[in-house]
This record gives structure tokens, sequence and C-alpha cells, in this order.
């Protein structure tokens, strides 16, 4: 049997051969301490995983869910922009329920893309853009994210020809945890909007910041609903990465386009999950502020270590990853490796997010704190 050209040209799913090479040394009986994928640690919270019990025993979410997500849902969506960000969304034409937002990111490509079409994707970038892209028949362009610039996007290199037909943005930031003020937003709007182009921007980590930032909406930027779509997320904000909970928020025609293709390739998510999701939107700020507290300490603690260890590093402004900054005459992986093999300490390589990310290593902080001091001093042994 023959797979498709499309599955032949696509390299492996970076998490996916993190996860075996993680195994195969455990298997090998070593403790590894894995700050490789940013899985939260901490349990969802007791609210939500009541709402779920309780909606898992109504027999009336036992049927098919909506195509488009639950009213209800739909609406806990838009209140919470509101009271987040300020922004108004119909919940009927601007709002959609998500298998989590890592779904919607991927089938939103087969909404815009053709083959031939090229996608704008940030270099160094989740891997989702790029690999969706792909799958599209289409080609993604590297948008440069260089460290120079904060990691932010640099429109005025941006490579767009008559082909570009969409700008993919993120922040806070996978994997460089930069973050973005409202100047960068109201840029690449209008950017898009001059060059017709649709501008999908993930917001996974928009509740995860630090030392005064709050993270901006790119829905908050002036007719941002002409050319924006923004997907949302439950996973890191809630601790409820398995639970597969999110949404996309924006522009009615991107929604349109996107539901055509989710009707037609999934069922829609099952309704008592849209229930414990519509409990976590609806919880109380203090819950949130507890989560911060715990990824800013740890990240302290990983910037402190690595400072004292000769690095020279600001901490982070959002997200639950710290960027750092392989040694002088080392690559991404062999950094990674010379840790995995010498402190037991596994890491992700930074040339996994793209070409521009050879050089770097992403250290996730979601591993309890005594795990996370434990590696800090084994990096210490290897490196100190």
């Amino acid at each position: 049997m023959r797979v498709a050209k499309r599955i032949e040209a696509l390299p492996p799913y970076l998490f996916a051969e993190l996860d075996r090479r993680l195994a195969a040394k455990r298997a090998q009986g070593v403790d590894v301490i894995s700050l490789g994928v940013g899985d939260p640690d901490l349990p969802t919270p007791a609210r939500i995983v009541d709402a779920m019990r309780e909606a898992v025993c109504d027999p009336s979410t036992h049927r098919y869910p909506s195509y488009y997500g639950a009213p209800e849902f739909r609406l806990a969506v838009a209140a919470w922009y509101a009271r987040r960000f300020g922004v108004e969304l119909d919940p009927e034409s601007e709002v959609m329920a998500l298998i989590g937002s890592k779904e919607g990111i991927g089938h939103i490509a087969l909404a815009y893309l053709d083959p031939g079409d090229e996608a704008l994707v940030p270099d160094p970038g989740y891997p989702v853009y790029a690999v969706s892209t792909r799958l599209a028949g289409a080609t993604p362009v590297a948008l440069p994210m260089e460290a120079e610039l904060g990691f932010l996007p640099d429109l005025e290199r941006a490579s767009v020809s008559e082909r570009t037909k969409v700008l993919w943005l993120n922040f806070p930031t996978n994997p460089t945890a930069a973050v973005a003020g409202p100047t960068t937003f109201h840029d690449a709007i209008g950017f898009a909007r001059e060059r017709g182009l649709v501008l999908l921007h993930d917001a996974a980590y928009s509740e995860i910041t630090f030392d005064g930032h709050v993270a901006p909406s790119v829905l908050q930027v002036q007719g941002a609903k002409e050319v924006a779509l923004e997907f949302g997320s439950a996973s890191k904000t809630y601790n409820m990465t398995g639970w597969r909970i999110g949404w996309a928020a924006g522009s009615a025609e991107a929604i349109r386009a996107l539901a055509v293709v989710k009707t037609n390739l999934d069922s829609g998510q099952f309704t008592a999950i849209q229930r414990a999701g519509i409990a976590a939107l609806e919880g109380p700020v203090g819950e949130l502020d507890e989560l911060r507290t715990v990824y800013r300490r740890r990240r302290d603690l990983v910037v402190d270590a690595l400072n004292r260890l000769g690095w020279s590093m600001d901490p982070p402004l959002g997200s639950c990853y710290v960027w750092v900054p392989v040694p002088d005459g080392e690559s991404s992986v062999g950094f990674a490796d010379r840790l995995l093999d010498e402190a037991g300490v596994f890491v992700a390589p930074g040339n996994g997010y793209g070409e521009r990310g050879e050089g770097y290593v992403r250290f996730s902080l979601t591993v309890a704190d005594d795990r996370l001091v434990e590696a800090m001093q084994r990096l210490e042994e290897v490196l100190g």
C-alpha cells in the first residue's frame, strides 16, 4: 500500500517524535525529567470536573451535538470576550466551538488554501501552522520572528506574492514566549487588509502572562472582524489539555468557511464537554491568578538557574515556556541530546519550530516544582 504524497512529504510531528525519544530513554531505566511538552501537571479545577460529571449524567448530552457548538457555549465565549477584551461578538455567526483549538487550526487551512497557494507562518513557530498548510496542498512561507525584534513579526521582510492567502500569528508565543502589544496587532490587521489576506491568530496562551503584561486580543483592533479569526483554548488556561475544547471567534465569513469544512469532517464536540467549557469560562478570576503565580514562580526558578550558569536572560512575560539560546558551538539537537544523556533532562530542540529556531531549546514549565528544582540541579552539575 502507498500512502498519499501529502503524507510522504510531511516530517514526523515534533511532539510525537519527542514522545518517542523520551519513551526510549525511560525504557533504558533513566529517570528522565521531561521539560519537553507543554502539558500542564496541575489538575483541572474541581468545579469544572463537577460540571462535567453533572452533564454526563444528563441524557440530553448523549446525542449528536450541534455542528457549530451548543448555543449556550457560544454565548459563554461571547460573554467572556466582552468581559475580558471589551469585544462584542455575535454568538450565532462569530463564534464556533472546536474540538480543541488545534483541530480548528488544522481545518482552517482547508477552508482558505488551494494547492499552489501560500501561507505566512511564524519562524520560529508552532509546527501545526506549516503542517496544516502542506496538508491543504499549499506552501508555508517563513515569516521572520527575529530575536533582535523580540520575536515579533518582521512584516517588512514578509515574502508576499499573488498566491499568499493567509497570515498566521500567535501571542503569547509558543515556543519563544514572546508577547505582543496592540501596535503589533494593529499593524498586522492593516497588513492583512491591504493584501487581501485572512489573519489567523492563535491565542492559546492569552491568560498566562506575568509582571503586569495583559495580553490583548487581535479582535480589539478596529475592523479586525473583517479580516481576522482568533483561536482560543481551555487547555492551558484551565488545565484541560485532555478535554479538547476550544473555539474560533471573529470574522463571520471565516466562521462560515470553517463550518463548511467541519460539518463535513466531524460532528462537533461532546455537549457535556462544552458544558464543562462554560464552567471554565465563567469561573472566578482568582483561579487564574493562582495559575499565573505557579508559572511565574517556575519561570523565575528556571531563568535564575540558567543565569547562574552563565546565561543572561530576561524573564519572559507570557506562556508556560522559556526559550533558551544554546551554548556557543552547539546545535539545538546536540545540546538537547547532551542534556538528556548527561542530566536526564529532556527539552525540545528549537529547530523543530522552524529554521530560525536553530540555536535554541524550549523549556516547558508544566512539571511539579520539586521536579523542576531537581532538573535545574542536574543542569548545574552538568553545565556548572
